[in-house]
């Protein structure tokens, strides 16, 4: 793979390619994607969707809108600490195309920004219950109506395939959605593969799916455009990943690692003397005793700490990135970058004690089980109506859920997976709230 593809600013439906040196210095292409992600109705929902703690009144929790942000920040970083370097090795770049450092940090910013917008509601266990709904609920019977990668698709519902979908799927008036660059999509597809082969192999690209079956040609486009190296067997649509992606999962594995843990402390979930000697363990080589010693309270330490230790790991993610660049641009480096640090162990640590205070506490799990409840009939109701409306045996109910639904789901759809996906597509879209204000609604619970 090469920069000059990789960096395109291409968008769908363009006709003409953008030059970089052409670009409007004040409103550069790659800063236009930033805008159209935050100014989204979709972008907007994550400040009502699950980052740990579902539901939580407190002001101390992460919703994914705060999280998404906070990622974002963090790849800013490591896309211009990394640009300013690639410049340095590739002076072409600069000198006969245009690039800037800033270019870099804007994609970065921007992918990562929109890393969690297909994420349903009650974060992963929304996925979870989706895919089970398919799997081993009332949505088992449409196997044999559907190809094995569209079940698959279904019955391994994945945010990241959803949030690719919500980018790029046009609609009446939104052709292309957001026409984002496909730079900027690239960066964002974690898992350049469809839904089967599950888990070909252990290369980071493969651990999950990046898109559905009916965004498979969308993907094929950007792929082509990008120089992305073709992976797979035979007819198995999957390829490299594109660099810039391991910049956005390192930036979301800095901030989940660091600030769910940060999370849990203010929660109560963690004993803060217990914590912060795991925090100090991650910055012992950059702390200044005299300057912690000095903060009073738990807020203000946790908060130096958690500078300390972001800062500590952008900067072992930006060595890690240069030195294996020629692996990564070749599609041979298949870990993530934190799996490659120096710091892995305590990593590890703060990892495991946020999965067992935090993950696994029964404030979670609690409000997890309402979620399956919810996202369960949901489902449950609507594809009983799309799939009769398809089939032309509309029931009275089923005519007033069709009402509902319209506005927001195409009952034009020809096929069953379409007119499935088009479910879920709807549903994960909805806020925690929202999905909880529906369920309410279909048992009879609330006017």
């Amino acid at each position: 793979m090469n920069w000059e593809q990789l960096l395109s600013l291409k968008r769908f439906g363009d006709t003409h390619k953008r030059l970089r040196k052409e670009q409007d210095e004040t409103r550069l292409g790659f800063e236009v994607d930033y805008d159209r992600i935050i100014f989204s109705s979709e972008f907007r929902s994550l400040q009502d969707k699950t980052q740990v703690v579902p539901l939580s009144k407190t002001d101390f929790v992460h919703t994914r809108l705060t999280h998404s942000l906070e990622v974002s920040v963090v790849g800013r970083s490591l896309g211009r600490k990394v640009g300013q370097k690639l410049l340095e090795k590739h002076p072409h770049l600069k000198d006969a195309h245009g690039y800037q450092m800033n270019d870099f940090g804007a994609i970065v910013a921007a992918a990562a920004l929109a890393h969690d917008i297909g994420n349903p509601p009650f974060g992963h266990s929304g996925e979870k219950a989706i895919g089970e709904f398919f799997k081993s609920g009332n949505g088992r019977h449409f196997e044999d109506q559907l190809t094995k990668k569209q079940y698959q698709d279904l019955c391994d519902f994945e945010g990241n395939a959803n949030g690719l979908k919500i980018l790029t799927e046009s609609r009446q008036g939104r052709i292309g959605g957001l026409r984002l660059s496909y730079a900027t999509l690239g960066a964002f597809t974690k898992y350049p593969k469809e839904s089967l082969p599950k888990k070909p192999t252990t290369h980071i690209a493969d651990k999950k799916y990046g898109f559905f079956q009916n965004e498979k040609e969308t993907f094929k486009d950007i792929a082509n455009e990008l120089g992305l190296i073709k992976r797979g067997r035979n007819d198995d649509v999957s390829y490299c990943r594109h660099p810039l992606v391991y910049l956005v999962e390192a930036a979301d594995d800095i901030c989940y690692t660091i600030i769910d843990f940060e999370d849990g402390i203010n929660l109560g979930l963690i004993q803060e003397e217990y914590a912060l000697e795991y925090l100090i363990n991650l910055v012992r080589d950059s702390i200044q005793t005299k300057t912690y010693n000095a903060l009073q309270n738990t807020q203000d330490r946790l908060s130096y700490l958690r500078s300390l230790a972001i800062n500590t790991l952008i900067n072992e993610a930006v060595t890690i990135f240069m030195t294996n660049e020629d692996d990564i641009l070749k599609g041979k480096f298949s870990k993530s970058l934190l799996d490659c640090s120096s710091y892995e162990a305590q990593i590890n640590d703060i990892i495991k004690l946020s999965i067992s205070n935090v993950y696994q506490s029964r404030d979670v799990i609690d409000k997890e089980i309402v979620g399956y409840k919810v996202i369960n009939e949901l489902l449950n109701t609507f594809t009983k109506s799309v799939i009769n409306n398809l089939k032309g045996d509309v029931s009275n109910f089923d005519q007033l859920i069709l009402k509902v639904l319209e506005p927001n789901v195409d009952l034009q759809k020809d096929t069953i997976y379409d007119s499935l996906l088009a479910v879920c597509f709807y549903i994960s879209k909805m806020s925690d709230s929202n999905a909880m204000l529906s369920y309410q609604k279909l048992k009879g619970n609330h006017l």
